[in-house]
Order: C-alpha cells, then structure tokens, then sequence
C-alpha cells in the first residue's frame, strides 16, 4: 500500500471523509467512559479532596495542547522543505485544536490551582511557558488570516510555528529547570507512574478520546481547507457531485 498517495489533496479528501465518523464515535465512547472512571470510580485524593478530579481534563488537554504544537511544527517542515500543499492545510488546521486545548489546560489549572495554591493564577515558570504557547497559536492563527496570498500566509506562519516550536521543551521542562509552585510529571518513560493505577488507567483514556478527537476535527478542517483551495479545480467538482 502506498501511503505517499494520500499526500496529494485529491486522494486525502475521501479518505478523510470516510475517517471521520469512526474517530469521532471512537472519541465520544472514551472520553464519557474516562470521565466515568474519574468522576465516580477513582477513589477520592487524601490531600486534594475530589478537587483533584479535573486531573482528568487538564493533564490530557496539557498533553495535547503540546504534542499538537510540534505535528503543526513538523508539518510546516514538510510545507517549507517539499512545497506540499496539503502539509501546510494540516498546518493550519491543527492550531485552532492545539489553541483549544491550550485555552482548556490554562482554565482548568486556575481551577485546580484555587484550592491548591490559594490563588487562580500565579506567575509559575510552567503557567507561564503555557500561556507563550496559547500565544504562539493565536499569532499563528492571526498571521494566516492577515496576509490574502496563501501561499505567502502559509510560508510566513510556517517560520512562526517552527520558531516557536522552542517553547515546548521549556515547558516540559520548566519544573526540573526552575523552583515552581507546579508538581512535577506523575508519568514518565524513565520511572514507574507516581499514582494509582485507576487514576493512570482514566487519564490514559481521556488521552486516547483526546488523540481521537483532535484526529476528527483537524480532518473536518482539512477537508474545508481543501474545498476552499480546490474549489475550481474539476476532481472536487466532480467528486460532490
């Protein structure tokens, strides 16, 4: 099977379509089964109450919000490198996800920080780095919507993404790197997870109905993309009818 054949907006367009029904299914059954394994079956935390519960939302969304920035970075890559057209449509269709689930990290953190810290907002090097991230999406964002050529708007927001792409690090880092107020990652590829299993069991699946969700919406935006750029071109043309 050759997968190269997708790269062309022709052939990538019916894929996506007939993708997307089952991401989406997929993403609605875990994300209720995740929150139903959070919310009413993982036990409550012995310091934080049930206020530890949006652990469920704000890890996954913080995950995501991050992982999202560097595939929208490495499909710029490809835009910039190979003149790929649909690379840069991936591009400029997983901001407005990553931006989402940035808002949401930052949200439920002030939700969470209330009761923990005492305060909705501190200026932590964690918190910080996060809110440069949500940033650096609605700069990408608004640098597509601010040049009409689109091939001018897609290469110039494609040296934002990649520039800004430094940020991640920073804030995977941030709290080994500098003394913060934020905990430290209860999951990593180095030690065994510091939580119970039911907890890491809810989040993981959160994570996957994330994953499955983001995959679903950002095709959803593609395939608009497409319609929007080849709309004179007779493949699409023929294809609706």
């Amino acid at each position: 099977m050759n997968l190269f054949k997708y790269s062309s907006p022709q052939t990538f367009y019916p894929l996506a379509g007939k993708l997307i029904p089952w991401l989406a299914a997929g993403a609605a059954i875990l994300i209720v089964y995740g929150l139903y394994i959070g919310l009413l079956v993982a036990p409550t935390d012995f310091q934080q109450g049930d206020a530890y519960r949006i652990i469920y939302v704000h890890v996954p969304a913080a995950w995501f919000s991050m992982f999202l920035y560097v595939v929208m970075a490495g499909y710029a890559i490809l835009g910039l490198t190979l003149n790929a057209k649909l690379s840069y449509m991936m591009a400029k269709s997983i901001a407005p996800t990553g931006a989402m689930f940035t808002f949401v990290a930052l949200v439920t953190g002030a939700f969470w920080g209330k009761p923990t810290w005492g305060a909705w907002w501190v200026w932590d090097a964690r918190l910080t780095s996060e809110l440069i991230l949500l940033f650096l999406y609605i700069g990408y964002m608004s640098l597509q919507a601010a040049i009409d050529d689109t091939r001018r708007s897609d290469r110039a927001s494609a040296i934002l993404a990649i520039v800004g792409v430094i940020n991640v690090p920073i804030i995977y880092f941030s709290v080994k790197w500098w003394n913060t107020l934020h905990q430290g990652s209860s999951i990593n590829l180095t030690s065994s997870p510091s939580m119970a299993a039911i907890i890491l069991k809810a989040m993981l699946i959160m994570a996957l109905g994330f994953w499955l969700y983001s995959v679903a919406v950002i095709l959803i935006r593609v395939r608009r993309e497409i319609e929007d750029r080849e709309r004179n071109t007779a493949w699409l043309n023929e294809f609706k009818e």
